[in-house]
Order: structure tokens, then sequence, then C-alpha cells
């Protein structure tokens, strides 16, 4: 398996992950499963330079880090 897929993969884990963990009230391991998927899509995005991916994860990634940032102080 290649990198790219690699990461892409383990961000759909991450993803559902922190959702599942959303649901269940997981704090703060939600917020870092979905700060770590953001992250691994946000990378894979950029290496297969889909733009629109690109925009759509930073833009989360910037909103899960201001609610963990919110949440962890």
């Amino acid at each position: 398996m290649n990198l790219e897929n690699t990461a892409k993969n383990l961000g759909l884990v991450a993803t559902l992950s922190g959702a599942i963990a959303t649901s269940l009230a997981m704090d703060p391991l939600n917020i870092w499963l979905l700060n770590a998927g953001a992250v691994l899509y946000l990378f894979w995005s950029l290496r297969v330079r889909d733009w629109n991916l690109v925009a759509v994860n930073a833009g989360l990634l910037t909103i899960y880090a201001i609610g963990a940032i919110i949440r962890l102080v």
C-alpha cells in the first residue's frame, strides 16, 4: 500500500473513531481523533492535489483545534 492510500485509510479510521467517541461523550479522546483524522486527510489531499479537500480539511482542522484549545484550557 502506498503512502497516499495509507494516509487516506488512517484518516478514515481516525475520523470515524472520533465521531463514535463524540457520540459516546468520550472527551477529550474525540478531539484528538478528529484532529488526527483531519491532519491525515489534509496530508492526503495535499499529496493528490485536490484543492477542494485541502480547503475542507484545513477548515475542519482549524475548527477542531480551536475546540481543543477551548475545552482543554
